[in-house]
């Protein structure tokens, strides 16, 4: 009995260890303008989870450029070692885009990266961002348009005690840098 115990415990651990991705995007189409408060170079260092009490600490950097009066262009360098293990990207640097719904006053950029919608909540607060992955298991229902989406999101943050991120996928305390 014993022995079955350690591969559920892995399962849940790769189960609950992803960030949220779908087919679908809040909006199905950019509604917000370009926010030029989020523009510009962005670096933290990020606490990662570890197994056996191991703690690692590894700096980040993000980019976001302005696209189009709507979207953003998104490149993420630093810790990347997770998502290259998830096969979610290749190299040292996601090249993603973006655009920023609201959600109940709350902003999400929806990632578009190798065919997927990846959702942050954004938090900005005096000169820094919070980028807030939601987590794979944020919602059991399975979603099948950008309307289910937003009301899912909508439902979570008003049921929940604390919104329901991926640990491994969150950047907080972002500082602007040159």
């Amino acid at each position: 009995m014993k022995r079955l115990h350690l591969p559920l415990l892995l399962i849940c651990v790769v189960l609950y260890g992803c960030p949220y991705e779908s087919y679908y995007s809040i909006d199905k189409e950019p509604l917000q303008p370009v926010d030029e408060n989020l523009l510009g170079k962005w670096a933290t260092m990020v606490n990662r989870p570890a197994y056996e009490g191991d703690h690692r600490e590894e700096a980040i950097k993000i980019i976001l450029e302005k696209r189009s009066d709507m979207e953003y262009d998104i490149s993420i360098t630093g810790y990347l070692e997770e998502l290259q293990r998830k096969k979610l990207i290749k190299g040292d640097t996601i090249k993603a885009t973006g655009f920023i719904s609201l959600v109940d006053g709350r902003q999400f950029m929806n990632t578009l990266l190798n065919g997927k919608v990846y959702i942050a909540e954004i938090k900005q607060q005096n000169n820094s961002i919070d980028i807030l992955s939601l987590a794979e298991h944020f919602t059991n229902k399975f979603i099948k348009s950008s309307a289910e989406l937003k009301t899912a999101i909508s439902i979570h943050y008003k049921t929940k005690p604390t919104p329901v991120y991926d640990e491994w996928f969150i950047a907080k305390n972002l500082q602007r840098v040159n």
